[in-house]
């Protein structure tokens, strides 16, 4: 039985391949970004990291993915995805390094403010000074998105067109894109509203741990001046990666990422 089979959450897990086992003692834990769930880690990113050694999990959020609290998900709180990752965290033999995706970021921003882990790592992550930046900045440049990204929070669904725009610079196979866009899903309005407004990150009442930001040349939703923000707030420097969109670990070249976040992970000694 799964460890974490009591949880009302969907987690995958992947542990390091034969040739690699128990090369890393520290788990990676993988927080998705809004709209999807734990599959976009596990499409490349999970198996690329289990051959380098390292057991990683991946957590569906509450209304997300296979886990629980479908039929709630706009009474769900960006406390209540906290509370997710620290469930997922209370299971495991040790504690991990955090891994954010837009969303997620925030979510692992917000966890850091109650527990310290050995590093984090935040990709395309809303800033600590939210998402009303992002927000007026797709109102200008791409006010067709912004459009369909509401429409897709009020239940109603977005085209295939929309998808590669908002995560996607590099060239995409359209089969894969169809696939992706079946997994998208609603985002609860409460936790869009905490992220824009009423329960931002405090980088001064967050614990000090190793940090690397990451961000996209070409992300539509989060450009690299709010990901230099999020850098700049916790004194380190954002590394933005050339040619690509939000989806940093669906890209084509997300192999290039990963392998980033590997060589950090190694230089922190984990």
């Amino acid at each position: 039985m799964s460890i974490f089979a009591d949880l009302e959450l969907e987690v995958i897990t992947h542990t390091p391949a034969a040739k690699a086992k128990n090369k890393h003692a520290t788990p990676l834990l993988f927080v998705h970004g809004a709209y999807t769930g734990a599959w976009c880690w596990d499409e490349y990113f999970q198996p690329w990291f289990a051959q380098q050694g390292w057991t990683s999990h991946a957590v569906s959020l509450s209304g997300h993915g296979k886990s629980g609290k479908q039929g709630y998900l706009d009474m769900l709180s960006l406390n209540d995805y906290v509370n997710d990752v620290t469930k997922v965290i209370s299971r495991l033999s040790g504690t991990p390094v955090l891994i954010g995706h837009s969303m997620g970021g925030m979510v692992v921003q917000k966890y850091l403010e109650q527990a310290a882990v050995p590093a984090t790592v935040l990709l395309s992550s809303v800033p600590p000074q939210g998402l009303a930046s992002s927000a007026i900045g797709l109102m200008f440049s791409s006010p067709h998105l912004l459009t369909d990204l509401n429409n897709l929070m009020s239940g109603g669904s977005v085209n295939a067109d929309t998808l590669r725009e908002a995560l996607f610079n590099q060239p995409i196979e359209p089969e894969r894109l169809l696939r992706y866009l079946s997994h998208c899903q609603r985002e609860s309005i409460r936790a869009l509203w905490d992220m824009t407004l009423f329960n931002l990150p405090n980088p001064s009442q967050t614990h000090d741990v190793p940090l690397l930001v990451l961000g996209a040349e070409h992300d539509h939703l989060i450009s690299p001046n709010q990901t230099k923000m999020t850098a700049s707030a916790y004194g380190v420097e954002a590394e933005i990666f050339p040619d690509m969109g939000h989806g940093l670990m669906l890209e084509a070249d997300w192999e290039d990422v990963a392998r980033r976040i590997d060589g950090w992970l190694n230089e922190q000694g984990l």
